[in-house]
């Protein structure tokens, strides 16, 4: 059996990725297309780390104030967290011929940690190198969004608001985000305006995967 496809969607908080990804797997599976939906953080025991860390929910040690990571060590662990991802999930699910989506992967630590670093563009290839070992997805789906559309929509989605959730740093990434070829130049990466209805962004999500699926079909 072949190996499957290996599509990944991204985008600044708010930018619609876990709907769409969901979306884009339902879409695959009416299709006839044995698609998995997978995510980063991961659910495993370093991604569960780096979830308390985005919430501020550390615990300190005995007379310390500190509630989260700073950005070098949040490098590290979603790098580590990627290749546990990529040997208990992604890998063998492609090996099956499966399609993995995954809603978010390297592309995101490129951007939000460069986005908190001291040197922002200086620290792009020590997290490239850091991410050497992952293996690179067939295609990136880049969902746009102006930062004041994604605010309202964290905004009416509730919850408390995670650490890169500011409005100052989700402007510099969008900023990042629009150059995210820049970030991954050897990488096929598509662009799909997200602020319009969910339906509709969900079709031209899937008309930027039905290439994929017309060389699936030509097997």
């Amino acid at each position: 059996m072949g190996e499957g496809r290996f599509v990944v969607l991204e985008g600044i908080d708010g930018c619609g990725s876990t709907t769409q990804a969901a979306r884009l797997v339902a879409a695959l599976r009416a299709r006839g297309v044995d698609a998995r939906r997978t995510a980063e953080p991961t659910s495993g025991p370093v991604g569960r780390l780096i979830r308390e860390g985005l919430g501020a929910h550390l615990i300190a040690e005995a007379g310390e104030s500190r509630a989260t990571f700073d950005w070098a060590t949040f490098a590290l662990l979603f790098a580590a967290d990627r290749v546990d991802h990529n040997e208990t999930v992604i890998g063998p699910a492609l090996a099956k011929g499966a399609w993995v989506v995954s809603d978010r992967y390297d592309l995101s630590s490129l951007a939000y940690q460069s986005a908190t670093a001291v040197g922002a563009e200086a620290s792009v290839p020590w997290i490239r190198e850091l991410n050497r070992r992952a293996r690179r997805p067939d295609l990136t789906i880049v969902l746009d969004v102006d930062p004041a559309v994604a605010s309202e929509r964290r905004r009416r989605r509730g919850g408390q608001q995670e650490i890169y959730e500011v409005d100052a740093v989700q402007q510099r990434l969008a900023t990042i985000y629009a150059r995210a070829q820049d970030l991954v130049p050897n990488d096929r990466v598509v662009h799909v305006a997200s602020e319009g209805p969910v339906e509709s962004v969900a079709r031209t999500v899937l008309a930027a995967v039905d290439p994929l699926l017309i060389g699936r079909e030509g097997r």
